[in-house]
Parts: C-alpha cells; structure tokens; sequence
C-alpha cells in the first residue's frame, strides 16, 4: 500500500476477487484468513458491498458475487472490443474470411467484435450480437476446450464445420491467460474443410488479442 491507495478499498476488491475465484463462496471465517484481518473488519466490508449489489449471502452465510456485477460488466465489451480489433482485422484480411472475437454470457457463447475481410467476392455475414450455445460452433468449443486444459500446455485451436450455418466452416481458439475474460478469437467461412495454415494463423491471432488485453 502506497499513500496513494485506499486500504478499505484494496480490501474490498480482494474480497470481490477471491469470491470471484470459487464457485462455492466463502464464509466469513475464510474470508478473514484468506485476507489477514478480524471477522469485524470482513463483516462490514461485506455489508458495503451488498449494499451495492456487489456481493449477496446466502442462507448458510456463505458470501457470492452479487447480480450487482453485471453492471460493470456490460462496460467491459467495448473495451475487450476495441484492444482486439486490430488484430482481428489482421486476421480477416490475411485469411480473407470474418473474423470475430466471442465471449462467454452465462451458458452462451457471445460475439462481441466482428470484423468481415475487405478484397474477397463473398463472406459469411456474421454480426456482433449473436450469439449460440457453448457446445456448438467452433467458437464456443475452443472456449470448453480451454476450460479443460490441464498442465499440458497452451490448447490448441478447434475445427468445425455446419454447425450453426449450413456450408460454413470455423477455426477458433481461445484467449489464455486473461484474467476476467473467457473468449476466443476465430474465423468463419464457406468452405467444406478449413485450409491447413488458418488453425495455426487463428491460433496467433488469439495469442496477439490476448497479449493487448494483459
């Protein structure tokens, strides 16, 4: 801490972080030791941030993010979207199909940047907005697919082909190593298989929007 920074403050983003980080919530007593201060001092730290939506207990006395978030979540977007513009738009030109930048919205896979190729006669028309379930599409499957990573390594990129547009094919893989945001960057196109070099150069282009948001 510098005598710059709020100490209250400091403590209650912490508590936000690590309550981010399980699935399960946190009593007041994990709280307290997970953090280095008195339950008194979590207590209210607590009772700020449920006036705010921030954080709610349930009936056990467990703490959990609060609906609260996704205020401030929705502002994230556009600025998720404008550090992965450039090299989507790298990607579209290079590849010469629509690129796009997904994300995840509870149990569905989101498109938030589009960004189609400017030489080609024809592309998939695909637009920021839509969105389809996790388990379908390349986007959403690189998105599983890192979320079942192990010690393995980097994941790799994901192939599909006619699973949300008859005809139309798609490469994706995820972002890594981006705290907050689960996402993957990809391409879509109209082709009955994906050429050899677009998985790697997808996988490069996820690795550049990646690094712009660290």
């Amino acid at each position: 801490m510098t005598a710059e920074t709020s100490q209250t403050l400091d403590r209650g983003l912490r508590v936000l972080k690590l309550l981010a980080d399980t699935d399960h919530g946190l009593t007041v007593t994990e709280l307290s030791n997970k953090l280095g201060v008195n339950r008194t001092v979590v207590y209210r730290l607590l009772a700020t941030l449920e006036q705010h939506a921030l954080v709610r207990r349930d009936l056990g006395g467990r703490a959990r993010v609060g609906l609260g978030v996704l205020r401030l979540g929705r502002q994230v977007h556009p600025l998720v979207r404008e550090a992965a513009l450039p090299a989507l738009r790298s990607l579209a030109e290079d590849i010469g199909a629509t690129a796009h930048l997904t994300l995840v919205d509870g149990s569905d896979a989101l498109a938030v940047a589009v960004v189609e190729p400017t030489w080609t006669d024809y592309h998939v028309a695909y637009r920021a907005g839509f969105r389809h379930p996790l388990d379908r599409g390349a986007a959403g499957r690189a998105i599983l697919s890192a979320r079942q990573q192990t010690s393995a390594g980097y994941p790799g990129y994901t192939l599909t082909h006619g699973e949300l547009e008859a005809g139309a094919s798609g490469a994706a893989a995820p972002l890594v190593g981006v705290s907050g945001v689960e996402g993957s960057v990809g391409v879509v196109m109209l082709v009955d298989a994906v050429p050899e070099r677009v998985g790697p150069r997808v996988l490069d282009a996820a690795r550049e929007v990646a690094d712009a948001l660290r």
